[in-house]
């Protein structure tokens, strides 16, 4: 039997030395009050099953029990759609994206008092989870699909979209860079 010993930096190639990093392996600051809330998923030999909400007596999520559901949307995007940046002064979302399905998710904190303020936060969202993932008012949020299947999603909010009087406030899409968006390689 070979005894494998440890490599030193010097057993490495002068032309890839300068060029070695270490990925950042750290836990990423959350933005105050946004949750990502891991919902249970059941498999068997005939596919998956996730619970995605209950509803207490008075129509408000157990998971979060001040969030009382005013209306449901589902959406799909194709691949290489990006829909950001916007955030709300009075509504808040609950997004859910279906396991077989993968979205990069955007959000930054625009409120000014937040001890969180302008910090930012990239993740995907579904990729073989039962994740809920719920946004409060004045964060800023948005998502891509930079995969190569359409993805699909379900969000509740709790106040109902008015056409006359949208509560969404829309920012550019690359305000965090045109780079926030494109799959990091390496």
């Amino acid at each position: 039997m070979t005894i494998l010993k440890p490599l030193s930096p010097e057993a490495i190639g002068q032309e890839y030395k300068k060029e070695l990093s270490v990925q950042d392996y750290s836990k990423k600051t959350v933005i105050d009050g946004v949750q990502i809330i891991n919902l249970p998923m059941f498999y068997d030999d005939g596919g998956s099953l996730a619970e995605i909400v209950r509803f207490d007596e008075n129509g408000c999520l157990q998971i979060l029990p001040e969030f009382k559901v005013r209306q449901t949307t589902y959406s799909q995007m194709l691949p290489g759609t990006i829909k950001a940046f916007h955030l709300h002064y009075n509504q808040e979302d609950v997004w859910f994206v279906m396991p077989y399905d993968r979205l990069l998710i955007g959000l930054f904190d625009a409120r000014k008092e937040s001890p969180t303020y302008n910090q930012s936060m990239r993740f995907v969202l579904g990729s073989g989870r039962a994740q809920a993932l719920y946004i409060p008012r004045g964060v800023a949020h948005g998502l891509a699909n930079v995969f190569q299947n359409p993805a699909n999603m379900i969000y509740f909010v709790n106040q109902c979209f008015d056409a006359n009087e949208p509560d969404e406030r829309r920012l550019p899409w690359d305000i965090l860079g045109e780079d926030f968006w494109t799959i990091k390689k390496g």
